[in-house]
């Protein structure tokens, strides 16, 4: 076999694992207000979880794939090694953020990695800024989004439901749950799954095995949700209990609230072509529903502490994937 096809080949099995800790990472945004309500036992959740961020790939088009791909870093700066150490990044900075219990966005953490290491290759020319400005932007927006609709969504709901009994009420949004959570798990794969099929997107032109305007081959869609939903089956269980458990008490109804809110977001995000943090628009969306009740509804410090992770996200997988890079420089590699 060819040198060069085994080393793309050992990189896309990197691609796939930084999308298996993807889904393990952010499996407590699609399972944490449903376990957290006590809808579904754990196990049942991740399940459930990872059947539909499975199932995305047979639903929608590939727009955040090519945003990745294309829209972030210029195609002459992208090399197998600058992928590599661009994955290691992402990867290691996920892994650091779950031992903290942290949910930090995988999709910012992969952009900050590709960019430290291209930067480090080609200098700072090798950004696609409007790509990357539309990203930063949507640091904001998202989480503002999911606010906006979560608490929308609440209003809306206590006011159609107004003259029901609470026991009533519960019983009906444990089943309405089921579909709010499967429905943002769906928004989850459609967006994050993507992001994985653009860097190996990039890789496969940068190896000159695809062109630039092909389009993305099934077995990378197949291979890309499989892997981001093996992830989910294994749960993040530090997170889930920062999310569900400690950034507000919920529940069935808000936790179908919160959902339905963040499905919403990264639905019509994900159609947009725009790769949105599912850890931002979920924590949004449940922080909105809970302002809906009262503002100390919500835990505060620990809010602050995520919106802190959010913020070193990007530069810190950008710093990992740079001292990755510099590593396999020394040895002669890159």
């Amino acid at each position: 076999m060819d040198t060069s096809l085994l080393i793309v080949g050992l990189v896309i099995l990197v691609a796939l694992a930084f999308d298996f800790v993807n889904g393990f990472h952010d499996a407590a945004n699609s399972i944490a207000t449903v376990v957290s309500t006590r809808v579904l036992s754990p196990r049942n959740a991740v399940i459930w979880a990872a059947f539909f961020n499975f199932v995305a790939a047979f639903f929608f088009e590939t727009k955040v794939a090519a945003t990745i791909g294309k829209g972030t870093v210029d195609a002459s700066s992208i090399t197998i090694w600058v992928v590599l150490s661009g994955l290691m990044g992402a990867i290691l900075w996920d892994l650091l953020t779950w031992w903290w219990g942290l949910p930090t966005s995988s999709s910012h953490a992969l952009v900050g990695g590709l960019a430290g290491a291209a930067v480090l290759h080609g200098g700072f020319a090798a950004l696609k800024m409007d790509g990357i400005t539309k990203i930063l932007l949507f640091i904001v927006l998202s989480p503002t989004i999911g606010f906006v609709l979560g608490y929308a969504v609440q209003i809306a709901v206590c006011w159609i439901f107004r003259r029901q009994t609470p026991r009533r009420v519960d019983r009906f949004f444990r089943v309405g749950q089921l579909l709010s959570s499967a429905a943002y798990s769906l928004g989850h794969g459609f967006n994050d799954a993507q992001k994985t099929m653009g860097i190996i997107l990039a890789l496969l032109v940068a190896a000159k095995l695809q062109s630039a305007d092909d389009a993305t081959p099934v077995w990378v869609i197949l291979t890309c949700h499989a892997a981001i939903a093996a992830g989910t089956l294994s749960g993040g269980w530090r997170i889930v209990k920062t999310m569900g458990m400690g950034l507000a008490h919920l529940k069935p109804v808000g936790g179908f609230c919160a959902e339905t809110a963040g499905a919403i977001t990264l639905i019509g995000a994900s159609v947009a072509g725009i790769p949105v943090s599912t850890t931002h628009t979920i924590t949004g969306s449940i922080v909105g529903v809970s302002s809906t009740q009262k503002v100390s509804g919500v835990r505060w410090g620990i809010a602050s502490r995520i919106v802190w992770a959010w913020i070193f996200t990007i530069p810190g997988a950008a710093v990992i994937s740079v001292g990755c890079y510099l590593l396999l420089q020394v040895c002669g590699i890159a």
